[in-house]
């Protein structure tokens, strides 16, 4: 008996301080005192509003699917993602800019050129998104006719919502380079897709029609309103961090980090949605749908990649500014660990929900379900090297993984091409998943060989890590800039 008390006890001690020993490290992490500690408080900070805005997200598009079926559905999907391809380009890349540029001038309390960097990246992104709406204008009014009629008027209206779906994007980026977690993603996560999914629902109430032009309309309405939330917010946050600081603009430098990182931004638009397009053509809008659902359903897990990436680009970038290669390298292969394991467990739950998941959208749907087991390969293959794109761009090699995301997204294009009217949905999941593949690989390569790092989850931290290689534009960032 006493001895059964004795083990009784010991066992309650080591759950107590297993508690203890958990919550002792959940309050270093939100009180954030370490930059590891910043960083692992934003990788959850992201990932929390990811998921909620993937459970959102996933919730206005059954609801769209079933109030429209699957043929409008399928036209909402396309000319959607035609805002995501010009919105994203319409930035030119200052929104990837921002993270590498943003905490490189708070560690150097370069106020002026801070305020200048927020300023005129929102006006560059806002006039370069209506100069591009105003030209897809023109390019239907003239080639109108020469496209299927039931995309024309959704098309149309998409176009409206690329300027301020432009300035979102920068404003994600700044607020991700400050380190504003909920300011950055709150807005285009969340309360975008909230607006569209009450906006429908008004919309069904009224008995309007239940087309994909109204859902686009929805849409315009929602982009607008979370864009201009967000600027506001963001002006109340910088005000005091900036004060009476006097705008600098420094556009040859900025240009020179934003137009490669255009190329990474067009790159990974096309990994994106290029599936998407061309299968537009060449399959009827309901296999489009379908394929869209899976793909979306699949996509889940790289919200884990985006999490760490958004948390560890704002930690890299810092130490890089402050020549710490130590803590870079830890901060790196902690990036790597963070980004494996959870999108491991993530897509086992996801695909052994993936059917009832599909089945939400419709019975139909649930012929997706093949699609995920292939696309979740090339996720997993992209997640075994962590942030691995971030990486490169916040140490000085932007310019490689621009190089890099294009090659990928012409490889994938050509895939998508030969293996969509050969093969259909199973063909555009192939192609995309194989082109991730290839991606994962050099970028392993490029990080190899320019700045000496084994970004592979097989490859364990060092006890003692050797020397990081930064590029000469990092090293001169890391000198102290003059009282």
């Amino acid at each position: 008996m006493i001895a059964s008390k004795t083990a009784s006890t010991r066992i309650g001690e080591g759950v107590h301080s297993l508690i203890a020993s958990g919550w002792r490290q959940a309050r270093g992490i939100l009180a954030a005192h370490t930059d590891r500690d910043r960083a692992q408080r934003d990788a959850l900070a992201a990932f929390a509003i990811r998921i909620g805005s993937a459970g959102l997200l996933y919730l206005s598009q059954v609801a769209l699917a079933r109030w429209m079926g699957a043929a409008d559905y399928g036209v909402y999907v396309v000319a959607w993602t035609t805002v995501l391809v010009l919105g994203g380009l319409s930035s030119i890349g200052l929104n990837l800019a921002a993270i590498r540029l943003v905490p490189q001038y708070r560690e150097q309390c370069d106020g002026a050129r801070l305020a200048g960097l927020i300023r005129g990246s929102r006006r560059a992104a806002f006039l370069v998104g209506t100069a591009v709406a105003a030209a897809g204008l023109a390019g239907l009014w003239l080639l109108g006719s020469r496209i299927d009629g039931i995309y024309v008027m959704p098309a149309y209206l998409a176009l409206v919502c690329i300027p301020l779906y432009a300035v979102t994007d920068v404003q994600d980026g700044i607020g991700r380079g400050r380190g504003w977690m909920g300011l950055a993603l709150l807005p285009p996560y969340v309360l975008r897709p909230l607006l569209v999914l009450v906006a429908m629902g008004i919309a069904h109430l009224l008995a309007l029609p239940m087309t994909a032009a109204t859902a686009v309309g929805a849409a315009i309405v929602a982009t607008w309103i979370s864009g201009l939330v967000q600027l506001w917010a963001m002006n109340q946050h910088f005000a005091a961090e900036i004060g009476a600081s006097t705008p600098a603009s420094d556009w040859r430098p900025w240009l020179g980090i934003s137009l490669p990182l255009m190329a990474t931004t067009g790159a990974e638009i096309t990994l994106q949605c290029a599936d998407v397009l061309i299968l537009s053509r060449s399959l009827a809008p309901g296999d489009v749908a379908i394929y869209y659902a899976a793909a979306k359903t699949m996509s889940l897990i790289l919200y884990v990649h985006y999490a760490v990436g958004s948390a560890a680009a704002n930690r890299v970038a810092a130490l890089a500014t402050r020549g710490d290669k130590a803590g870079l390298d830890r901060a790196v292969h902690e990036a790597i660990a963070w980004t494996f394991w959870p999108s491991l467990a993530a897509a086992a739950l996801v695909l052994a929900l993936g059917r009832p998941l599909l089945w939400l959208f419709g019975p139909e749907f649930a012929a997706g379900y093949p699609v995920m087991m292939i696309l979740v390969l090339g996720f997993l293959a992209r997640s075994s090297v962590g942030p691995s794109d971030v990486l490169l761009r916040m140490l000085g090699q932007h310019r490689l993984s621009a190089a890099i995301s294009a090659a990928t997204a012409v490889i994938a294009v050509l895939l998508l091409l030969v293996l969509i009217p050969a093969y259909g949905l199973t063909g555009a999941a192939c192609a995309t998943a194989l082109a991730l593949v290839i991606e994962t690989g050099l970028n392993w390569c490029a990080a190899k060989r320019r700045l000496g790092l084994d970004i592979g989850i097989w490859q364990a931290r060092p006890r003692h890590p050797g020397p990081v290689t930064l590029p000469p534009t990092v090293a001169d960032a890391c000198r102290p800039s003059p009282a």
